[in-house]
């Protein structure tokens, strides 16, 4: 591809963005229905600014690489936690990590409360903006939204429930959390050090994640004590990817 068509055309016909991409016309209306292209419509038909196939493709391929990454990454069990600069980039490392337990046939558990994005069904439209089938998935019931009301609240009890109610099912359980505001941090990383516990003793993958500027309000010390709480630290920025882990040494 030698570059977005109509270069010099502000907006584009459903016709021209589906030629370029090699999909056809039913494709771009479901997305721009699903809200994963942002379109206009004038009079009886669909528009699409250049800028937003533009940032559609640059998402698209962030995206897959994002999956890939994570994929090869994390592993059951596995409790991770993870720094996004942005909120759109928080809901992108979330989409990703759902996208890699359900292609592990998991059963995925998307905790929310005090999100940036306010009720369930915006949430929805974000993940699904960001590549999560959420719809099919919610279907088929290999997705729950599960609304915390208050993330000070210990969040072990609700994990526990749903680990009983799917005991039978042989589902590992694909669950992520998310810290979006500022939190009280003896009572974040308690909660943090028994999800962890939960995780080895039960089969589960939990993905706790935080937003930049709130990790950047944590003391040195206590940033190193939420990395040795987690197996691993994934932290997501415009500029790129990084991926860790901690390693125990043996005694000796």
């Amino acid at each position: 591809m030698s570059g977005v068509p109509g270069k010099k055309k502000d907006l584009l016909d459903v016709a021209e963005v589906a030629a370029y991409l090699g999909v056809g016309s039913v494709t771009v209306y479901r997305w721009c229905r699903e809200g994963r292209l942002p379109c206009l419509k004038i009079g009886k038909s669909w528009r699409i600014r250049r800028e937003a196939l533009e940032g559609f493709l640059s998402r698209g391929e962030r995206s897959m690489t994002l999956v890939g990454q994570l994929r090869a990454y994390l592993r059951v069990p596995d409790s991770v936690i993870a720094i996004a600069q942005t909120p759109e980039l928080l809901h992108e490392l979330d989409a990703a990590f759902l996208r890699v337990g359900e292609a592990r046939g998991g059963l995925l558990v998307k905790f929310h409360g005090g999100e940036p994005t306010s009720t369930g069904d915006e949430l929805r439209e974000e993940l699904g903006r960001a590549g999560l089938a959420v719809n099919r998935l919610e279907r088929q019931g290999r997705l729950i939204f599960i609304d915390e009301k208050d993330p000070a609240l210990p969040r072990a009890g609700a994990l526990r429930r749903l680990i009983e109610e799917e005991a039978e099912s042989g589902h590992t359980i694909w669950a992520t959390f998310d810290w979006t505001q500022k939190v009280d941090l003896e009572q974040a990383m308690a909660q943090q050090e028994v999800l962890t516990e939960l995780a080895n003793a039960n089969q589960l993958v939990i993905k706790t994640a935080l937003l930049e500027r709130v990790a950047d309000g944590w003391p040195a010390e206590e940033q190193r004590r939420a990395q040795k709480a987690h197996a691993g630290l994934i932290w997501l920025s415009e500029a790129g990817l990084s991926l860790s882990r901690v390693t125990p040494l043996s005694p000796g």
